[in-house]
């Protein structure tokens, strides 16, 4: 067990030292600080750390060219420091490996989302997978979102490669993060240009187009309350007109109308090419808008815009009451 006493100048210059070896001696002003006696008469500040289980001795400096109060205020510092945890530098890994390890440990998301961010990495990022992530530069990242089409999917892929780099240094892998100083992308906000009267004269578009296949999809953007991906993929064999409902959603009495209607081919509700379901009309969705006169919209705001009106209900059929009610308001009847 050390010696305790109050480290002041008179004493430690007149220590003994020992025989051989050495002494501790510990001081009551500051308890954690320490110092060693060698045999030799060699004194020295230290603070004792226990990491995992082991005993650590990190030493703070020599006396007296180290004042006794520097030596007190060092410790707490002394401490905080030791306490880190040290980065293990790994061997040198490639871009697209360490993509693999943080899509496994890090990424949690359902089946279809992770797909798209998958396809999306592989897609935008690909000139970074055969460099080594330590030695990707501000520069490599700049080159890389530069030459991504659209300010939407940039920012994504910025603050996708941001967390994979944070990552990296956590593991060990990289020493610095490239994406850190890049400046953040503005976006634009855009404003959907529906408003009451031009639904309207959208619903007069729809109703003349010709494909039936075109105009039964464009309509059930409407009548089901549905997004885009989800009304082009609908199976026959997820619809429940006993109960009106697709899957766990109800659908209105128009939408059920409409789909009672058309003939059932197949296993997809909306068939596009090669037996498969329609996946983008997007040059008949522009003429539609055109016709309509809002060349920007968008499907999804269809969607959007009746999602903002319907009065939500947690009841199924208290849902889908609202549902006919606004369809009713719009005169779509």
């Amino acid at each position: 067990m050390a010696h305790q006493f109050f480290f002041n100048p008179y004493i430690l210059d007149n220590l003994p030292a020992p025989e051989r070896g050495f002494d501790v001696v510990q001081d009551i002003s500051e308890p954690r600080l320490r110092m060693y006696i060698t045999s030799r008469g060699a004194k020295t500040f230290f603070v004792r750390h226990r990491v995992r289980g082991r005993d650590r001795r990190v030493i703070i400096g020599a006396y007296p060219d180290m004042d006794i109060e520097v030596a007190r205020d060092k410790v707490a510092a002394v401490l905080n420091e030791s306490s880190k945890k040290l980065p293990v530098r790994r061997k040198k890994i490639s871009f697209r490996d360490f993509w693999d390890i943080y899509l496994k440990n890090k990424v949690r998301r359902c089946e279809d989302s992770e797909v798209k961010l998958v396809r999306a990495v592989n897609m935008h990022l690909a000139d970074l997978f055969d460099k080594n992530i330590a030695d990707i530069s501000e520069s490599d990242v700049r080159a890389v979102i530069s030459k991504i089409n659209g300010a939407a999917v940039a920012v994504r892929m910025q603050d996708v490669l941001n967390s994979i780099f944070k990552y990296a240094i956590e593991q060990g892998y990289a020493k610095a993060n490239p994406v850190a100083n890049l400046p953040k992308i503005e976006l634009a906000r855009r404003v959907s240009p529906l408003t009451d009267e031009s639904f309207l004269r959208l619903m007069d578009v729809i109703r003349a187009v010709e494909s039936d296949v075109m105009r039964n999809a464009f309509l059930m953007l409407v009548y089901g309350f549905l997004p885009r991906n989800k009304v082009l993929s609908m199976r026959w064999e997820d619809l429940d007109f006993n109960h009106y409902m697709w899957r766990d959603w109800p659908l209105s009495n128009m939408a059920v109308v409409l789909l009672e209607n058309m003939a059932q081919y197949g296993d997809w509700v909306f068939v596009g090419r090669c037996k498969n379901h329609l996946a983008d009309p997007r040059v008949a969705w522009h003429n539609v808008a055109r016709d309509a006169g809002m060349p920007n919209l968008r499907m999804d705001d269809v969607y959007k815009f009746l999602m903002r009106r319907l009065k939500w209900a947690a009841d199924r059929e208290d849902l889908r009451e609202n549902m006919n009610k606004l369809l009713e308001h719009y005169s779509i009847y």
